[in-house]
């Protein structure tokens, strides 16, 4: 592989490894978000990366495919997050199992 392949791995596994920490370590449900959406960005990272070693589009539609699947995730999670907020003025991850019927 060429050096910017390289490069972009290494960026891509430190990334999402701030994700996966970032989802492990914080209960606010904002922060997992943005911590769930840095792991995307490191896998669209990754596939552009790939797609330009290799020379083919592909890697590069599947990461457009995954940033429109992100902004539905996003639109729907923040939305929970409202409606939890409106019925509760706590919004914590832990206290969202009490809402079990």
């Amino acid at each position: 592989m060429n050096d910017i392949v390289d490069y972009s791995v290494v960026l891509s596994l430190l990334l999402f490894s701030i994700g996966i920490l970032g989802v492990i370590v914080r209960r606010h449900p904002i922060v997992m978000f943005m911590a769930i959406e840095l792991m995307l960005n490191a896998g669209n990272l990754l596939f552009i990366a790939f797609a330009r070693h290799l020379a083919e589009v592909n890697g590069q539609i599947y990461a457009l495919i995954m940033m429109a699947v992100a902004a539905a995730e996003v639109a729907v999670g923040l939305a929970i997050i409202v409606a939890l907020y409106k019925y509760r003025a706590e919004v914590d991850v832990d206290a969202i199992s009490a809402f079990k019927g």
